[in-house]
């Protein structure tokens, strides 16, 4: 079992690498929008509850997979690094895959913030992120997140053994896929 970790800041291009990433390899994709827009529909996210049922989803999932004979997921996240919560939750994460034989694999993007502002209005995003549709919250969100958090590594912080930190600013999805499959051998 193959767990591909893909984190960085919002609009970095996480679920497009983790889409192109799925197609060259056996790889599933199980993007963070996934159970966040599927919960919205009775609890926004930011409620008690809505975070409950998100995590509640999130975790039944990686349980199952992580003891499913499928090749391997891709998962991506937002991680914010000045949170202890945050570290946690990728520790426990990472332990649940490698304590059933998985091997994980974290992929850290960033891009600069006008390359994100850009993204944040794909088509392909807008599609597959319908809170992300009201722009001008989602452009408010990503400053405003980054004035809380710190949404990137710094040099050396992460000591994780299979780990790639990849500015993706000026890099296609597809490139970027290519360089974790070939990087990780997927």
């Amino acid at each position: 079992m193959k767990f591909v970790h893909l984190f960085g800041p919002q609009a970095v291009g996480k679920m497009t690498v983790g889409q192109e990433l799925a197609k060259i390899t056996d790889l599933k994709l199980f993007h963070n929008h996934m159970t966040i827009d599927l919960v919205s529909q009775f609890f926004d996210y930011s409620t008690n509850e809505g975070k409950r049922l998100v995590n509640l989803f999130r975790q039944e999932i990686f349980e199952e997979v992580s003891k499913s004979n499928l090749y391997g997921m891709i998962f991506t996240y937002v991680w914010m690094f000045n949170l202890e919560s945050d570290w946690d939750y990728v520790k426990r994460l990472s332990q649940l895959f490698e304590s059933r034989g998985g091997t994980v694999y974290y992929v850290e993007l960033e891009a600069d913030l006008e390359e994100r502002l850009e993204r944040n209005k794909t088509p392909n995003r807008l599609e597959h992120k319908p809170k992300k549709r009201d722009i001008e919250w989602s452009e408010n969100d990503i400053k405003c997140t980054m004035e809380k958090h710190r949404l990137n590594s710094l040099e050396g912080e992460i000591v994780f053994k299979n780990y790639i930190k990849i500015d993706n600013t000026k890099l296609s999805a597809e490139e970027v896929a290519k360089i974790v499959k070939e990087k990780f051998h997927l």
